[in-house]
């Protein structure tokens, strides 16, 4: 930002980054030019309103947050950028001769007028991009990454979206999972370098997301096609499964999102105070017990859950521990988070919540050596990712250090099982001696019934744990956390 021009109010005083509008450079925005200065007048004074609209109370008492696009700015500048660079089109003052005389009222009804769009849903675009100008087989390479994003946003047409998506990864040769909902959208895909990047820059430009996602909101990670079976894209209800209706819990009413750097000084915080057992916050992870069993945040909460449409019942049935507590919520790419957070602050028991933008994708990008200890888990054949040389998990067997997860090897079996090579080459491959011993019946013949997904592993878990509650700081943390 090269200059900008301050507007001095009563109540607020707003800084106006005018060098974010093109429109302004355009019309070469001269002192003695009075329509050009209406025309900034007309900018700043939207601009001022835009920003002033979007004021929510914080913590301290007269102090003033800012919600806008399912996020919240603590800072001034944080919002001025925002509103400056998602929000410009909206704020564009008209060009001579269309009512710019009427600066205050047109600027502002032009930004409501805007976000009401947004909240009405953009019409589908179901062209696909010409790739022709791409060489030989850079569609179909196997060196290649895997996006994962997701889309709040009111969609008016699911169906149309749904087959857009199929038709435009197919025609880029990726594959994954999708799930479009009226809500929004929610995907992993992999594929060629060449393919991720068009298709980021397709769905950057479609009409539904054009306003709301940017380049940020992909996060990358070394992998291909190949990481997935097959391509599935779908309508559902939710684009995340909690098990609530979007209408009862909607995502517009979220915690307060903290970026990378904000969610690490909280953490380092927050560990600080708890080892001198001072702490008032919870530091939580919305992901399942699997996922959380081989790499986590030090000193965290992490529900012993099998899906993520549990957790609004462990909420339910550990109310009090989240009581006058300060909530430090995080999972694997921020999705879970976005419903998990609105669910908890339905509750109105917590004294805030906070949620780690990006997840901890985003975070071990920028703190790779940071307080997140393990590997993470993603949804497809690869399992998890690196972050870092610790391994913080055990072989089911022998306890030997491991954290790289096999399917049981009973067919009936859908569970995940932490195996070392030593153990396997014992024939040690199912999930536990239950499942074990089905495994050799099914290859014997020795029993011709159907066997059920049902194992030790399932048994002896609880559906929905109850936290024991105790005055220590750390009482809820994983063992070794």
């Amino acid at each position: 930002v090269r200059a900008e021009h301050v507007i001095s109010e009563k109540d607020s005083i707003q800084t106006c980054p005018l060098d974010f509008y093109p429109s302004l450079a355009e019309g070469n925005l001269s002192p003695g030019d009075s329509h050009e200065s209406q025309r900034a007048s007309a900018l700043r004074a939207a601009f001022s309103a835009f920003v002033k609209a979007r004021e929510v109370p914080a913590g301290a008492a007269g102090a003033v947050w800012w919600r806008c696009c399912r996020q919240t700015f603590r800072e001034r500048g944080g919002i001025h950028r925002h509103v400056g660079t998602q929000h410009g089109a909206e704020l564009r003052p008209p060009p001579r001769g269309h009512g710019h005389g009427h600066g205050h009222g047109q600027g502002q009804g032009e930004a409501h007028r805007g976000a009401a769009g947004r909240e009405r849903g953009a019409e589908v675009c179901d062209e696909l991009p010409d790739t022709r100008h791409l060489g030989p087989g850079e569609l179909e390479s196997k060196a290649g990454e895997v996006l994962l994003y997701y889309c709040y946003c009111e969609v008016r047409d699911p169906e149309k979206l749904c087959a857009w998506q199929k038709a435009l990864c197919e025609h880029l040769h990726l594959t994954g999972k999708v799930r479009v909902a009226s809500e929004g959208i929610n995907g992993t895909v992999g594929g060629s370098k060449a393919a991720t990047s068009l298709y980021i820059e397709v769905m950057l430009s479609q009409p539904l997301f054009k306003d709301i996602l940017c380049q940020d909101d992909f996060k990358r990670s070394a992998g291909g096609a190949h990481c997935f079976p097959d391509l599935r894209v779908g309508v559902f209800k939710e684009i995340v499964p909690m098990g609530i209706d979007p209408k009862k819990v909607s995502y517009k009413e979220t915690g307060i999102h903290l970026s990378p750097q904000e969610f690490h000084r909280e953490v380092e915080q927050y560990l600080s105070q708890a080892s001198q057992g001072q702490s008032d916050t919870i530091l939580l992870d919305c992901r399942n017990f699997y996922e959380s069993k081989i790499g986590h945040f030090q000193g965290c909460l992490a529900p012993d859950i099998r899906k993520f449409s549990y957790f609004p019942s462990y909420v339910d049935e550990n109310l009090e521990l989240f009581k006058n507590k300060r909530v430090l919520m995080y999972c694997t790419g921020g999705i879970r988070c976005e419903r998990g957070s609105a669910y908890l602050r339905s509750k109105a028991v917590c004294k805030e919540v906070y949620q780690l933008k990006g997840g901890i994708h985003k975070y071990l990008e920028e703190f790779p050596d940071g307080f997140y200890r393990g590997k993470l888990f993603v949804f497809d054949d690869r399992f998890s990712i690196c972050s870092n040389e610790d391994v913080i998990s055990a072989c089911r067997y022998c306890g030997t250090l491991w954290d790289q997860y096999k399917l049981c090897s009973s067919q009936h079996c859908r569970q995940l099982v932490l195996t070392c090579p030593s153990c396997r080459k014992k024939g040690l491959t199912a999930c536990c001696p239950v499942c074990q011993e089905k495994e050799l019946e099914a290859t014997s013949g020795a029993s011709g019934q159907t066997l059920k997904e049902e194992c030790e592993c399932t048994k002896r878990r609880p559906r929905v744990p109850v936290e024991h509650i105790s005055t220590g700081a750390q009482s809820n943390s994983l063992p070794g956390a």
